[in-house]
């Protein structure tokens, strides 16, 4: 572990002396540099860097070309004639030496736009456009020059853009690459992890400032040309250029962050259910007779029996009192009963307890708020999100933060903090308190809300909690860790989510879960819900639920005691807490390196097709290559080996396969593709006598009566007969 942090610093800090100590990079801007009158003729920004891949012939082969400059107002599309070139020249002089020119152009309406690039050294630029005036300026644009198999990822979590259900459509082919793709980006319901951030095989990274929304074009529209607009009375974006794809994902996530450090008990197993009830029975029957809510009684007790570690417990929405199950965050004391006191009974057991909360007020606060102006303007009355918290006012977020003070001080260690990116007004006339338009408030608001619970947190809890949201933009990954959203449970919504977390990685956000077996289309088939648990043992945020508010002793279809998915569960429930060390170690990594948890191939071995290619499997940290099956009845896998090294089967281990190769193994029901870096200090287990173990305990149904009797016992040996 250490070698590999040794080598990630290193080749940041490689990165950063290209970046810093450079040569001498003067820009030639021609018969523009200065304010000129020209004609309408084609612009364009020519960027050379010697770590780009070859495009073509001639001199620009390893020169990004970027043109189709525009600007747009009410009025129409004006083309922009700005041509500057920025051309490296070699120096054996480890000095910076920059000249950063503007070009300005004044267009046949009169409005003056200007053109600004600054090189940071050799491998990076910063590029921006602004007009005089700018008030009614609506939107920018620039195009990219690409090769025919060049290679595009990043920007959203989800597969394809539009409703969210076309990313886990049955028999959808797209994956990874979005070449082929258009994307809007503005944060849409529910998977909602976004960057206005892609990578190009070619070697170059784009990053867009700002939070107005916009529009990508990968390629389809013109072939060779990937087109980016974006709105706003400015446009600025920077470009980074790698001969390796890990250095500009690098780069990228501590512009953007750096990402968040959680504590380590996050990467342990967690359990939830969508809905607490409080019943008098148990699912087998046996009456209830403890303190505590029956389900979350349930929950843990059955957990302990099975030996499954639990290390978060987390109660979605309704938990309060009121229509909604949120007023004024206080606890249902009739459907969490002895609140307070459940967490000190979880803390006992190592768990931390983990609530949902939404950005808007419910209760006496609603009235509250909606006399005092703290809501977010643009948003009509509706039954739910409503009023939602304008978090640019600050006596409305420090309002809402007094909520949120109320769960911190009995003790809840965590927020799953939902609908940041739900019915938020991103249109019309209203301004928000600090003055910015609806329209650009739009993708900056789920970060607003992540850092006020984040702050809020932090005051009564040091570093020792976490903010869990669904939505996310740049900023996002510097307060809180993240999960897919409410994804399908069917095989193509396992898929989804293989896809999700390797581009959320790619984002800048490294620490991701899913919900296991999926939120929407809750089949709860057998073979999905097992490589599921199998894949999520394999993400950083390793979350079982909500299964229809059951679990998988009762489920709504038969086998309702599923004695396979019990063990699956306990098999990987019990690896991924052994590999809580490991997993906290590459949180470290990418907190202070950028380098994400989990590795699509071609980070760790760009120059090899198949990295690309294979986008199934992926690197967990720096010793474990994984490779989730996500097909039902498939017992063979294709699985690339990076190459460089040598991998041992961890079900198999005295086989050991040369990297560089791409090997099909098997795998049952219970078995995940897993290979182990040959000489790696990890230990996983003997995983395949854990699993008859795990099958040999999950056929004994647990003795909930005498369970039961033991919370009771505590509960009087600590309060009496409260």
């Amino acid at each position: 572990m250490e070698r590999s942090r040794e080598k990630a610093l290193t080749r940041l800090a490689q990165f950063a002396f290209r970046t810093v100590f450079c040569s001498l990079a003067a820009i030639t801007c021609g018969e523009l540099v200065g304010s000129v009158t020209l004609a309408q003729e084609p612009g364009w920004i020519i960027l050379h860097s010697e770590e780009l891949a070859p495009l073509g012939k001639g001199k620009l082969q390893r020169a990004l070309k970027i043109d189709g400059l525009f600007v747009e107002t009410k009025s129409g599309r004006e083309l922009l004639p700005l041509r500057c070139e920025v051309q490296p020249e070699k120096s054996q002089l480890p000095v910076t030496v920059i000249r950063t020119r503007e070009a300005k152009a004044t267009l046949p309406s009169g409005r003056v736009v200007t053109l600004r690039v600054e090189p940071r050294g050799l491998t990076c630029f910063d590029i921006s456009l602004r007009a005089e005036p700018a008030s009614d300026v609506l939107k920018w644009g620039v195009a990219i020059e690409a090769g025919p198999d060049e290679y595009f990822t990043g920007l959203m979590e989800r597969v394809v853009d539009g409703p969210q259900q076309a990313s886990w459509a049955p028999g959808i082919t797209a994956a990874m690459n979005l070449r082929g793709q258009t994307v809007e980006m503005i944060l849409k319901p529910t998977t909602s992890v976004y960057a206005p951030f892609f990578i190009s095989s070619r070697g170059y990274g784009m990053f867009v400032k700002g939070t107005w929304p916009g529009f990508y074009d990968f390629c389809v529209s013109d072939p060779s040309r990937v087109k980016v607009e974006f709105e706003g009375p400015s446009f600025e974006f920077r470009i980074y250029t790698a001969r390796d794809p890990a250095d500009i994902v690098c780069a990228h996530a501590l512009d953007a962050g750096p990402p968040v450090l959680p504590p380590k008990w996050i990467y342990r197993p967690w359990r939830w259910r969508d809905e607490h009830t409080h019943r008098t029975n148990y699912y087998d029957g046996t009456p209830v007779t403890g303190p505590f809510n029956s389900e979350f009684m349930e929950d843990i007790l059955m957990m302990r029996a099975f030996g499954i570690p639990c290390g978060v417990y987390w109660i979605d929405r309704p938990w309060g009192p009121g229509r909604l199950g949120y007023d004024d965050f206080e606890i249902d004391t009739n459907r969490l009963p002895n609140f307070a006191e459940s967490i000190e009974w979880l803390e006992e057991q190592g768990t931390r307890m983990v609530l949902w909360i939404g950005p808007f007020f419910q209760g006496q606060m609603e009235t509250n708020a909606l006399a005092r102006g703290y809501n977010l303007p643009g948003q009509r009355p509706q039954r739910n999100n409503y009023p939602l918290v304008d978090f640019t006012h600050p006596e409305a977020k420090r309002y809402w933060q007094d909520g949120v003070a109320k769960l911190l001080k009995l003790g809840v260690a965590g927020f799953k903090l939902d609908r940041g990116e739900e019915g938020i007004p991103d249109g019309g006339p209203f301004n928000v308190y600090d003055g910015r338009s609806l329209r650009e408030n739009r993708n900056a608001y789920p970060v607003l809300y992540l850092q006020a619970a984040y702050e809020i947190a932090k005051q009564y809890r040091g570093d020792d909690f976490v903010c869990m949201p669904r939505a996310a933009y740049t900023g996002s990954s510097r307060y809180g860790v993240f999960w897919g959203g409410d994804i399908g449970g069917t095989q193509e919504g396992l898929r989804a989510s293989i896809i999700a977390v390797q581009r959320a990685a790619v984002m800048g956000y490294p620490n991701w879960g899913s919900d296991t077996c999926g939120y929407n289309q809750q089949l709860l088939e057998q073979e999905v819900c097992a490589r599921w648990l199998a894949f999520s043992c394999f993400t950083p945020i390793m979350e079982v639920g909500p299964t229809r508010n059951v679990a998988f002793w009762n489920l709504p279809r038969e086998p309702s005691y599923d004695t396979n998915l019990i063990a699956i569960w306990r098999l990987y429930a019990r690896l991924h807490d052994r590999l809580a060390d490991y997993s906290y170690r590459h949180a470290v990594v990418a907190r202070n390196t950028g380098m994400p948890i989990v590795r699509p191939l071609f980070l760790v071995d760009p120059k090899a097709p198949e990295a690309w290619s294979n986008w199934w499997t992926y690197m967990y940290g720096s010793d474990l290559v994984v490779s989730p099956i996500w097909e039902k009845n498939k017992r063979t896998q294709e699985v690339y080996l990076p190459s460089g090294t040598k991998w041992r089967d961890a079900w198999n281990p005295d086989r050991v396969y040369r990297g560089g190769q791409t090997i099909t193994v098997r795998a049952e029901l219970h078995q995940i593709p897993l290979f182990i870096r040959d000489g790696a200090q990890l230990d996983l287990g003997d995983l395949n006598k854990e699993w008859e173990e795990s099958f040999a305990i999950a056929k004994q149904r647990p003795d909930l009566a005498r369970l039961d009797a033991e919370v009771r016992a505590w509960f009087q040996s600590r309060f009496g007969q409260k």
